[in-house]
């Protein structure tokens, strides 16, 4: 049996100051997300942070909850479901499709729990970020790697690094704006993607370089001229460049 595994970053379990502060404790724990001695960020993340950043969080939340949960947790398991009856159709039961998110439920040990019970002898990892970066990818592979590590039989594993040069995924992505500008009228088009310390990049991390050549190569796709698409990224986190 081959398992596919669809690994998100997570969400929240509740727009509630407690269920975030519980989601930021891990998130930002994490030393693939704060690359800082651990003692020092220890006291600010639990002195500072947790204390004031869950309440503002959770207003923000309970603007785009929806009745059926988090957008986020909604929409991967729409994805998920939508690739499960798509391989079912060409491979019967033989394929098994689950979620899991880095943080929060359900996590990557539960899912891989559930592969182990299964019987899973092959396993694809698939992390839902199309560029790689040692802040999110690389994160999914860290508890991946805990999570077989009391396996005695250990599945044969593929770990997906990243997905921006597929053809297919630069299709899609440009398909969806023709699509838009076809309803709503052609304009300017920005690329937004969420942003990364600048020292990670000139650590080696491929990501800056990976989200601008995503851009060109939708841009190429669109036809568009270089004044007519511009590139920026957002979601920046404390005051380092």
């Amino acid at each position: 049996r081959v398992g596919v595994l669809l690994v998100n970053l997570g969400t929240p379990g509740a727009p509630t100051p407690a269920a975030v502060r519980r989601y930021l404790a891990e998130f930002l724990w994490d030393p693939r997300v704060v690359e800082k001695p651990r003692a020092p960020w220890w006291l600010v993340l639990h002195g500072i942070i947790l204390r004031t950043r869950p309440g503002r969080s959770a207003h923000a939340y309970r603007k785009i909850w929806t009745p059926a949960g988090s957008p986020l947790m909604v929409e991967s398991r729409a994805l998920t479901d939508a690739l499960s009856a798509r391989l079912r159709l060409r491979s019967g039961d033989r394929v098994q499709v689950d979620l899991a998110m880095t943080y929060g439920n359900p996590s990557i040990g539960e899912a891989l729990a559930r592969m182990r019970r299964d019987g899973i002898r092959r396993l694809l990892v698939l992390p839902m970020y199309p560029q790689y970066s040692a802040t999110t990818t690389a994160a999914v592979f860290d508890r991946i790697a805990r999570g077989l590590a009391g396996w005695r039989w250990i599945p044969e594993l593929r770990m997906v690094n990243d997905y921006w040069g597929e053809d297919a995924y630069v299709a899609a992505i440009a398909d969806s704006i023709s699509a838009r500008w076809q309803a709503r009228g052609r304009t300017h088009l920005v690329f937004s993607f969420h942003s990364i310390p600048k020292r990670c990049l000139l650590a080696g991390d491929p990501y800056h370089c990976q989200c601008h050549a995503t851009a060109r190569r939708v841009a190429a796709r669109l036809g568009l001229a270089e004044g007519e698409w511009a590139i920026g990224f957002q979601s920046r986190f404390g005051r380092e460049e």
